[in-house]
């Protein structure tokens, strides 16, 4: 998603991101446009929206990355919003973790239909566990960024705040899309597939 306003010869560009966009900022040419990690959510037009509290982060999750970021944080909470403002290096993290909570829980959720998140939280722990795990360590290498302990609950604690959503395997080349290109260049250089669980899922579902 993307958010723009102008004001006078001002035009201001903001992108409220759920999916890896880091290749296509950088094939506009604006790698650095101020970006936010959204962990709120409205069920249904009208609904107050959902804060992205958890039991394991009772701060709030969403986060803002840029030059506008501090303006971004004060209007969500203005609105009684969490938003923290980090920088380009601390913003890594939590922007490749939110990509491996979309990914696991949609995929995971897309083999059991009609599953929500927080039906595959409780009935399919073991598998979205193990696909957060595989997950996380491929985009690890990947970026070279060291995830904190406990990614596994932590990404499970945002699907219990936000149980009722629906699951799908959707928006494939921002998304899933990811890692399933760090499969094709390892295994085209014939190095061994650092996500053989997720590329197994996706061909189950004839996705791939």
């Amino acid at each position: 998603m993307m958010f723009s306003t102008a004001c006078s010869s001002l035009r201001l560009l903001i992108v409220a991101k759920n999916g890896m966009l880091e290749p296509w900022l950088e094939r506009k040419g604006i790698p650095d446009a101020t970006q936010i990690l959204v962990y709120f959510a409205v069920a249904k037009l009208g609904d107050p929206p959902i804060d992205g509290k958890t039991d394991t982060d009772p701060d709030g999750l969403t986060a803002a990355c840029g030059k506008w970021a501090p303006a971004v944080a004060a209007r969500l909470h203005s609105a009684g919003l969490s938003c923290k403002v980090l920088g380009p290096a601390e913003f890594q993290k939590p922007m490749l973790e939110k990509l491996i909570w979309i990914c696991a829980f949609n995929l995971v959720g897309a083999r059991h239909p009609g599953a929500t998140v927080g039906i595959v939280e409780k009935d399919y722990a073991d598998e979205v566990t193990a696909l957060i795990k595989e997950l996380a360590d491929a985009a690890s290498t990947a970026k070279g960024v060291s995830f904190d302990s406990g990614i596994e609950s932590r990404l499970c604690a945002y699907a219990r705040s936000v149980a009722h959503f629906p699951t799908a395997l959707k928006e494939f080349e921002w998304r899933n899309g990811w890692f399933y290109e760090l499969t094709k260049k390892a295994t085209a250089s014939g190095l061994k597939d650092p996500c053989p669980l997720h590329t197994s899922w996706l061909k189950e579902l004839k996705a791939i």
